[in-house]
Order: structure tokens, then sequence, then C-alpha cells
């Protein structure tokens, strides 16, 4: 297995919590989402809230 050669960046990092499904129903793409290092949260209800909330993140951050 190749080693990383620099260290994943904590301001990167977020936690996705995925709501849990009946059995065999339809993928749902509803949770919460949490930026670790500045503790925003949001509750989303699509994949594309999940990403745009991601992306606005990272977009305010600085280049690695």
């Amino acid at each position: 297995m190749p080693q990383l050669s620099q260290s994943l960046p904590t301001n990167r990092a977020f936690v996705v919590w995925f709501r849990a499904q009946p059995p065999g129903a339809p993928l749902a793409w509803d949770g919460r989402v949490e930026h670790v290092v500045s503790g925003q949260v949001i509750h989303f209800h699509s994949l594309e809230e999940l990403v745009a909330f991601i992306n606005r993140l990272l977009a305010g951050l600085p280049a690695p």
C-alpha cells in the first residue's frame, strides 16, 4: 500500500452521517454533515445539498 507523503489536513475533514433507511427502501441522501474544525453543521436531503456545503467550506480554505 502506498504511503501518503503528506498528512491529511484536519481543516478539510468532514463527518457525514446518513439517516438509516428501512430495508428495501430506495436510496435516500438524507443526513447530517459537520465540518470538523469549524463545527459548522447542516442537515441535507440530497446529494447536491451535501456536495454544495462541502464545496462552500473548502472554497474558503487556503490551498494545501
